[in-house]
């Protein structure tokens, strides 16, 4: 099967319009993809996707377009011969290259291709991603991770020892999976441009429908967060479990001195307090703020940067996002690093599509690396996944197991024709209203 063209779509959602996805540093986010589609001549699409947050998304869409001549003509089985092999072949191009190296934009779509791989590759074994990977041998799982700057912290032998200690439950722990789902935790409560009633509701709400773990943004404010944490702590009771979210906002001594004072709320985490960039930091306030647990990493840009946090133990919980790493292979890389280290996996998955791509994760780490699920949770946000095939389920706060083969990547063509930016009509509709306004 030879991929014979790629196809690059800048798909744009107008959510600033309701609220949804504001926090302290983004505060009109336009939940975006980046979107790919590659056509193949054995009847199959692989259809993958990197995520931004509206303003830039046709630059990282004009950096897919610059990684077509080393896709197109490529025949999926070459690349899965060698998964890493394909991976280094993008990552490590000698001219793109300079544009990260492994990381910013150039990386973002470089995920979108690699996802995209994916899909194609499980539509082909007629699976969905996370059955896909959790079928694989530990040797072979092992050669889709390129292993350099890693080592360190990791090997291949080590990684491929550690999937063997796991093989023999995996199918006890996929029929579990199966029953049960994966736990989840709600964002779509707590977002900063929310008033207090609309977060009492959707707090009630969540509730009633099962939830037992909620995020509310920080970062405001002192007087402000105190208040909506509070509010929300009153809302879902003592007993479940309260996340805060300061999305990179203060400096290191600041995020001390706001977590300290938050801390009567009984927060299981803190998530992003500072730089993202910023390991010690991360590690000086995980220090400082124990028992409450820092939790980063969906914007950490590469496995080398998880690397350090976990040999700092500069993070409690570690947050892979699906499209900011380098798609499904390096994500792998983070999975087995987070397992060696004894650091629960939390996936971040606010935002479009993430939910759909990152449950396939989750549910892998489960079955064939951790073998847990009672010390972690997967994001949740409710928005958007009706533009999907074969969207998200969830039922009583947790995800149901995704059945159809792929990644659950699909986006409907009514969708990418109705929200293409700038000429789809649903971004033309608003240009004209704000004119007749």
């Amino acid at each position: 099967m030879r991929i014979q063209g790629i196809d690059v779509i800048d798909l744009r959602f107008p959510t600033s319009h309701s609220g949804a996805g504001t926090d302290a540093m983004h505060t009109d986010p336009d939940y975006s993809a980046a979107y790919v589609i590659l056509r193949t001549d054995g009847g199959l699409e692989g259809h993958g996707f990197t995520f931004t947050i509206g303003r830039g998304n046709e630059i990282c869409a004009q950096a897919i377009r610059a990684f077509e001549p080393l896709v197109v003509g490529r025949t999926l089985e070459d690349i899965t011969a060698d998964h890493a092999a394909f991976w280094r072949s993008l990552a490590c191009e000698s001219q793109l290259r300079w544009l990260g190296p492994e990381k910013g934009v150039i990386h973002l779509a470089m995920a979108a291709i690699v996802n995209a791989v994916w899909d194609l590759h499980a539509k082909r074994e007629r699976k969905p991603v996370w059955k896909l990977l959790a079928d694989m041998s530990p040797r072979d799982l092992v050669r889709c991770v390129d292993f350099r700057y890693i080592t360190d912290a990791l090997t291949p032998d080590q990684a491929v020892a550690l999937l063997e200690r796991q093989a023999a439950g995996k199918p006890e722990r996929e029929a579990r999976l199966r029953r049960e789902g994966y736990p989840a935790y709600t964002t779509s409560a707590g977002w900063m441009g929310y008033g207090d009633s609309e977060i009492r509701r959707l707090c009630r709400e969540a509730v009633a429908a099962g939830w037992t773990h909620f995020k509310v943004k920080v970062g405001g404010a002192p007087d402000d967060d105190a208040r909506r944490v509070a509010l929300v702590r009153e809302a879902i009771g003592p007993d479940r479990r309260l996340m805060i979210d300061a999305n990179q906002r203060w400096d290191v001594g600041e995020a001390i001195e706001r977590v300290r004072a938050l801390a009567p709320y009984d927060p299981w985490w803190i998530e992003e307090p500072t730089s993202p960039d910023d390991v010690l930091g991360h590690a000086t306030i995980a220090r400082a703020v124990a028992p409450i647990g820092v939790a980063t990493g969906e914007h950490c840009p590469n496995r080398v940067m998880f690397k350090q946090l976990l040999q700092a133990g500069a993070i409690g919980f570690c947050q892979i996002d699906s499209c900011r790493l380098g798609g499904v292979n390096e994500n792998l890389a983070v999975i087995l690093m987070a397992a060696k280290f004894g650091v629960p996996l939390c996936p971040h998955a606010g935002g479009v599509g993430l939910c759909e791509l990152v449950q396939h994760l989750s549910m892998f780490d489960y079955v064939a690396v951790s073998g847990r699920m009672d010390d972690r949770v997967t994001e949740f946000v409710d928005h958007l996944h009706e533009h999907f095939v074969d969207p998200v389920v969830v039922g009583r706060g947790r995800y149901l197991v995704p059945e159809a083969p792929g990644y659950s990547s699909t986006i409907r063509a009514e969708t990418r024709t109705a929200y293409g930016y700038p000429d789809g009509p649903i971004w033309t509709g608003i240009r004209e209203g704000v004119r007749h306004a």
